[in-house]
């Protein structure tokens, strides 16, 4: 009677792992990311932690920028782009904080190289 199964993770429960982000969420996350069948849910997770990100009363933008960065420098090239896509989905100060960290890192330009 269900319609296929559930996704796992769900996005609360990617968004839960990237807003701690201690050494065993990393982990998490690098396995997620190897595993192209997951990109959606990783995202839907990120942009989750976003929303929950502009929805808080203090934003912490270090600790977004510092996301951002090792999402940078960890994702594989098939993500860079789909994470800046991601960072540019609004305005809110907690979006641009994760964008400077995707741009610090380089993560887009080591992906698609100028020639």
């Amino acid at each position: 009677m269900s319609a296929g199964p559930a996704a796992f993770p769900d996005r609360d429960t990617t968004a839960a792992k990237l807003s701690s982000f201690d050494e065993a969420d990393q982990a998490f996350v690098k396995l997620l990311m190897e595993n192209t069948e997951q990109d959606e849910n990783l995202l839907e997770g990120l942009q989750r932690h976003l929303d929950l990100a502009a929805e808080a009363r203090f934003l912490n933008s270090l600790k977004l920028e510092k996301l951002g960065e090792w999402l940078g420098n960890e994702a594989p090239a098939r993500l860079q782009m789909r994470l800046i896509e991601a960072a540019r989905s609004s305005q809110h100060p907690a979006y641009q904080a994760f964008k400077n960290g995707l741009t610090r890192s380089g993560g887009l330009q080591r992906a698609f190289p100028t020639v």
